[in-house]
Order: structure tokens, then sequence, then C-alpha cells
């Protein structure tokens, strides 16, 4: 019986696990990698400057966000409230499918349509993943999150990487594939974000079983009402937690640097005049550094600390902001991918474990809800400061170099952080729940 039970628990952990496989295909071709050119692409081919294809791609990524945002606690609320997860999860991930295969459809020049598609997509892609997320503390085991957590990070760095390798290679060699054009591989690449989203997203489907919902008792009946009454409950308790929200503050800022660089890279590579190939491949070099220094980084961890080496991977952000100022080169960009890969999981991955050792158990999937959403809240920031520096500026070297204040603020605020205190204010709490 414990073998089945094992085998049965494994299966539901892979299903759960592949989404990320599945969805972070968006990640890395759209967000990341092939679209932010070709959005740049279509500005310029419309009369915009460099700097405004640049901003008008900040903005365009800040607007998805911010809608994402005011949606996603309202819309998790109610998710707890009535229950239907997955259907949250089907919803979203739908609309992203279908406004990420539409791009096939953009012309040369159109980039207002694109950046209607992107942000339909990026709603899609950010909203699933809010109640995904949601999924992780009803899935695994208590002694097993971390690891469960782990497997879905690595996985989806792995599958994003498969996609973009051969996106890369339709890109470079369309001939190959019979393709008559770039801009026919292109919308084929992104198209193929699309069916793999699709495909690979399955698993979950038919393997996760739905959760239990958990009502509070100032809800009542009514679901917009009582997904308010959630949202101000989850607010109402985060803050009896000092260490917690001050964490919590902390990251929303260094977060939001850390996000902006993965956004705009690619839209400011373009700009300095680094070419598509060379881009995409130094993203796919962050992607696969990162496999093995998530893992560094968690034993890391152990020797000096979770919140030293946070802070540690901040300070190494500090100096890729700086050298990107001053980049000119493919091969320098290869470096910096090279060195991002090296403390973008880790550092993610850390400050993930981190609060959720700051958390009550009892209250597990309410704050890591809270955690998600905040989260893309807090990072429309960046984007908006990058687009309007870069326009002020004529140009983005100077936006990559104003990313610094977000590590360096965020990073003063974790110093003041005692995670002892915070971890043992949790557990008070768990033993007076009952929760071991």
């Amino acid at each position: 019986m414990k073998d089945k039970a094992d085998a049965a628990y494994r299966r539901i952990i892979n299903a759960w696990s592949m989404y990320d496989w599945a969805n972070s295909a968006f990640a890395t071709t759209i967000m990341a990698a092939m679209f932010p050119p070709f959005y740049r692409s279509m500005v310029t081919a419309a009369g915009g400057s460099e700097a405004d294809a640049t901003a008008f791609w900040a903005y365009t990524t800040s607007l998805a966000l911010l809608m994402i945002a005011l949606l996603a606690p309202v819309l998790g609320a109610i998710s707890d409230h009535t229950g239907g997860k997955k259907k949250f999860i089907a919803f979203f991930a739908a609309l992203g499918i279908v406004g990420t295969g539409l791009f096939v459809i953009l012309g040369d020049d159109s980039y207002v349509l694109g950046s209607i598609l992107f942000i339909i997509g990026n709603v899609g892609f950010a909203g699933a993943n809010v109640f995904y997320e949601s999924l992780l503390p009803h899935i695994a085991q208590k002694d097993d999150i971390d690891q469960v957590s782990t497997r879905g990070y690595a996985l989806g760095y792995v599958g994003g990487g498969i996609l973009l390798v051969v996106n890369v290679l339709w890109y470079m060699k369309p001939e190959w594939f019979f393709m008559g054009s770039v801009g026919t591989a292109l919308r084929a690449s992104f198209f193929s974000v699309a069916v793999w989203w699709a495909i690979f997203s399955i698993p979950l489907f038919r393997r996760v079983p739905e959760p239990p919902v958990v009502r509070i008792r100032e809800e009542g009946k009514n679901v917009i009402r009582a997904g308010f009454a959630r949202l101000g409950h989850t607010f109402g308790q985060i803050r009896q937690y000092r260490q917690l929200l001050l964490f919590l503050v902390a990251f929303w800022i260094y977060n939001d640097g850390i996000g902006t660089i993965i956004k705009m890279a690619t839209a400011y590579g373009d700009e300095i005049g680094i070419g598509l190939t060379d881009m995409t491949i130094a993203l796919i070099i962050t992607q696969f550094v990162g496999i093995p220094f998530s893992f560094a980084f968690g034993a890391l961890a152990r020797r000096i600390g979770t919140k030293r080496s946070i802070l540690l991977g901040l300070v190494l952000y500090v100096v890729i902001s700086i050298a990107g100022f001053f980049m000119t080169k493919p091969i320098e960009f290869y470096v910096l991918a090279f060195l991002v890969g090296m403390v973008q999981g880790g550092t993610q991955a850390l400050s993930r474990s981190l609060y959720g050792r700051m958390v009550p158990k009892a209250q597990c999937a309410e704050f890591f809800g809270f955690f998600s959403t905040s989260a893309k809240f807090a990072g429309i920031a960046g984007p908006l400061l990058f687009g309007v520096v870069s326009q002020m500026a004529g140009g983005s070297r100077l936006s990559i170099l104003s990313l610094i204040v977000f590590f360096v603020v965020g990073a003063l605020l974790l110093t003041r952080v005692d995670e002892r205190e915070g971890i043992r204010v949790a557990q008070e709490e768990n033993r007076a729940a009952g929760v071991v």
C-alpha cells in the first residue's frame, strides 16, 4: 500500500512540475529572447526611434503586470472561497495560449496589435501561475515542499531552454526546416510556444487533484465580497509578522530589478547593436547555467546562511548592471548572460524558501498567494523606470544603470531583516495551531 501511495504521490508531483516545463517556453522565447527585438523592429518600421522602441516595450510590459496585479489577488481569493483552482489555471492558460498563437498574424509594423497580444499572453501566463503556485502547499508533503518547488523550477529551465534552442535553429537556418524566410521562422517560433504550452499542460489537469475549499468566517456567500474579505484577511494577518513584512518589502524592491533585467535584456541588446542570434545564444547560456547554480546556491545557503547568499547575489547584480552600461560586443553579452545565470535562479529560489520559513504553516497557501501577486504588482516600477529613463536620455544605457537602485535599496532593507526572529514567530504560531 505504501508503495502505491508513493507512486501516486510521485505522479502528482511530476504532473504539477510539468506545467513549469510547459509555460516556461513563454518566459524564454516570448518574454526574454525573440519577441522583444521583433517588437522593436515593428516600432521602428512604423517610424519610431530606437529609444521609442525600447520604451514602448517597457510600457507594454508594465501595463501587462499592472493588469494581472489588479486582477490576481481578488481572483485568487475567490478561487479559495469557491474552489476550482484548476479551472482558473485552465482559463488563464487558454488565454495565454490563444494570445501567443495569434502572434502569427502580426505584420512588420503592427506594434500596437503586438502590444495587445503580448498583454493578453502575459496576463494568461502570470494569471495561471498564481493558481498553479497556490497548488504547491496542497500537493507537497510537509517535509518535501522545498524539493518539489525546486524540481518545478529546474524543469522550467530545461523545458524553456529546449524549445528556445529549437527556435534559435529555426531562426538561424530557416531553409533547413523548409521555412521561406527569417520572418516566417520567427512567427513559427511564436506559434510553437503556444503548442508547447498547451500539450505539456495536460498532465496537470489529468493527475493533480483539486484541493479542498477552506473558508474564513468573515466571507459570507457572495463570491466577490468573499474574495475581498479573504484578501483583507490576508493583509491583516501579514501585518502582524514584522520581520516577514520587512522581508517582503525588500523582496518587492530587489526582485523588481531582477525581473526588469529579464524582461528588458534583449530589447536593450538590440538597441545597442547586438544581433538577435547572439542575444538568443546568450539567453540559452543563462537558461542552462541557471540549472546547476540554483542548486549551488542552496548548498551555499547551508554554509553561510540564506540571507547572506541572497545578498551576495544582489552584489553581483549591481556588477551586472554596471557592466551592462559599458557593454558593446556580443562576447560581453555572453559573459553577462553567464553571470545572470549564476544568480538568477538561486536568488529567487532562496527568497521563496526564506519567506516560506517565516510563514506559519497553517496559513501557507494564503500567504504564498499574497507573496506571488504582490511581487507582480511591485514589478511594474522597474520596466516603467527603464522606459522613462530611456526616452528622457534618448537611449537605454542609463536605464540599465538606473536598476542599481533596486538592488542597493532592496539589499539594505534585507540586512535589517532578523530572519531568526521571523522563523521563531512562525514556529510559535505553528505550535499554537497544533501544526508540526
